[in-house]
């Protein structure tokens, strides 16, 4: 079978299972089978494959088109220029937090160098800070063991320096102060769980459901951030597009006057406020 006839026969098996975007995850695929680029695959599209290529690649493709994330399968995905290693247990990271990234690291140049990441994941946030911030300190908490492992393994292959703690928000922290405190929350409502993409069902649900409203982390970090913040420290959020004037509202009552920014789709998706302001 020719990489042409391969690609077509992938793209239509995915595309009946319904799976977005299925020409580029087929060529993708196959690129990481083959260990070429996929424009090196296009201009050589007439090349026949071995059995043991197709194989593989058909084994690969059966898993996405059950709507398993190409993240998974792959075993990797990109955040801010980084490679990092996923896998079921933990959440995928996404392009719109790298909003929130940015403007950590640009604040990180006001205040201090102290970071606390909640919630840390895959560890993409807590380690493109500690590389990419002067002088950060940075530690990362969970509750899963399964994230805290890969991300500490993310930490190492990169060298990030990342203090990784497992605790539930601030428990494990008693008297911690920090001049910055970063969370991806799990924000996602009782209501929006049930439409979820089928991809992102694959996700850990530990990761994604917020309460019935989506805003319970929210309300419980604002709470408690007050004694973990050093003054005139930083409390940034991501938030989903629709709770921006609920996570304000929640931060100007416990740290101070809010700011937010949008994502490049326009979407309200950060929302932070420095302490006593």
């Amino acid at each position: 079978m020719t990489i042409r006839q391969c690609l077509a026969r992938a793209t239509r098996t995915l595309s009946e299972a319904g799976v977005p975007d299925a020409d580029f995850d087929a060529q993708e695929m196959l690129a990481r089978v083959l260990g070429e680029n996929r424009l090196n695959m296009r201009i050589d599209s007439g090349r026949e494959l071995d059995d043991s290529d197709v194989s593989h690649y058909e084994a690969l493709i059966a898993r996405r088109a059950a709507r398993e994330p190409m993240q998974y399968i792959l075993g990797d995905t990109c955040f801010m220029g980084l490679d990092l290693h996923v896998a079921p247990g933990v959440l995928i990271p996404r392009h719109d937090t790298e909003i929130l990234c940015e403007e950590a690291i640009r604040r990180l140049g006001i205040t201090g160098r102290r970071v606390l990441d909640i919630g840390t994941g895959s560890g993409a946030l807590a380690i493109a800070i500690a590389l990419f911030a002067v002088r950060a300190q940075v530690t990362a908490v969970d509750v899963s063991d399964d994230a805290l492992s890969i991300a500490a393994q993310n930490a190492r292959r990169l060298g990030a320096m990342v203090r990784f703690v497992k605790s539930d928000c601030f428990a494990q922290m008693p008297g911690e102060q920090y001049d910055m405190i970063v969370s991806n929350p799990p924000y996602i409502s009782g209501e929006e769980m049930k439409t979820l993409m089928p991809e992102v069902q694959r996700e850990p649900e530990l990761a994604l459901y917020g309460g019935e409203d989506g805003l319970d982390f929210y309300r419980r970090i604002t709470r408690e951030a007050p004694a973990h913040l050093a003054p005139g420290g930083y409390l940034l959020f991501e938030i989903g597009w629709q709770q921006k004037e609920a996570v304000e509202a929640l931060l100007r009552e416990h740290i101070g006057e809010p700011f937010a920014l949008r994502d490049y789709g326009g979407n309200w998706r950060v929302v932070g406020a420095r302490m006593g302001e």
